[in-house]
């Protein structure tokens, strides 16, 4: 008779491994469908997470309900080392998103993002020419400036718009620009302004495919949106973390249960107490 830590450890695992074949699954099918750089980039970190919970939940299945203890072994120090991992990156995720913010521009919805108000590990990754040429590919999939285009406000509607950060740093020029507004993505330069080669105003073009996709405002804009999303993942990361203790703990009470029944023969070990 199961003693009850096996039982729930087995029961964990394998709802687990049921979870593991739909994420393989679709991990397998977008990496045959993929058409873009951003579906692309997705497929293999999905087919990896789905093979890795297999294959740990397996382990963690034969080793409890078959008293394997060697596989359990591993399963437990999988664990402690998924939960390290864990601790270690939702630290760093509130470490590195700890700086920046948008500025609110006087008689505008929507905010002003800056790169510089960003930490400079974050700095680093988006000025990567070749991580952000990945990232502008991303932005231009998702056409969200193609929609904000579309809308057709008028001036004074589309000042009072609480944009989104991406909205604001790369579908709009900066507000210092003084550019003059046609409609959300088409913005006309001054006659005879000048701007420093290095400005974001520069970098500005009204070609769709273009507009301020290059602007250093854009890649704050980037940072603004993955610091809001890192903060949520960093919560949920917390609550994983509690399970995965608990979780751990039993895992460890499994294993002490292996190696004593592995150490005394049944004859011996009678209808003892069960944990």
């Amino acid at each position: 008779m199961f003693r009850i830590s096996n039982n729930l450890i087995g029961i964990l695992n394998f709802v687990t491994f049921l979870l593991s074949i739909p994420i393989l699954g679709g991990g397998i099918w977008l990496s045959t469908r993929a058409s873009t750089d951003c579906e692309k980039f997705l497929d293999g970190p999905i087919i990896a997470l789905g093979v890795f919970l297999m294959v740990v939940s397996l382990a963690g299945l034969i080793g409890a309900c078959c008293r394997v203890t060697w596989l359990l072994w591993v399963y437990l120090v999988v664990m402690f080392l998924l939960i390290l991992l864990l601790f270690c990156f939702t630290v760093f995720a509130f470490v590195v998103t700890n700086k920046g913010a948008g500025q609110v521009v006087s008689g505008k919805g929507y905010k002003e993002y800056r790169l510089g108000d960003y930490s400079n590990w974050l700095q680093k990754r988006v000025n990567n020419t070749k991580n952000w040429r990945k990232i502008k590919s991303c932005l231009a999939d998702t056409n969200i400036c193609k929609k904000l285009g579309e809308s057709q406000d008028s001036e004074a509607v589309f000042y009072k718009r609480n944009l989104s950060p991406i909205q604001s740093g790369c579908c709009k020029p900066p507000t210092e620009c003084s550019f003059t507004y046609v409609n959300a993505t088409h913005w006309t330069k001054p006659d005879g302004s000048t701007y420093p080669s290095d400005s974001d105003c520069t970098a500005w073009d009204n070609d769709q495919k273009t507009l301020c996709y290059n602007c250093q405002s854009c890649k704050a804009g980037v940072l603004a949106n993955l610091k809001r999303d890192w903060k949520k993942v960093a919560v949920v990361n917390i609550i994983i973390l509690v399970a995965l203790v608990i979780v751990y703990s039993v895992g460890c009470c499994a294993f002490r249960n292996n190696q004593e029944d592995n150490a005394f023969p049944k004859w011996r070990r009678g209808g003892g107490g069960y944990s």
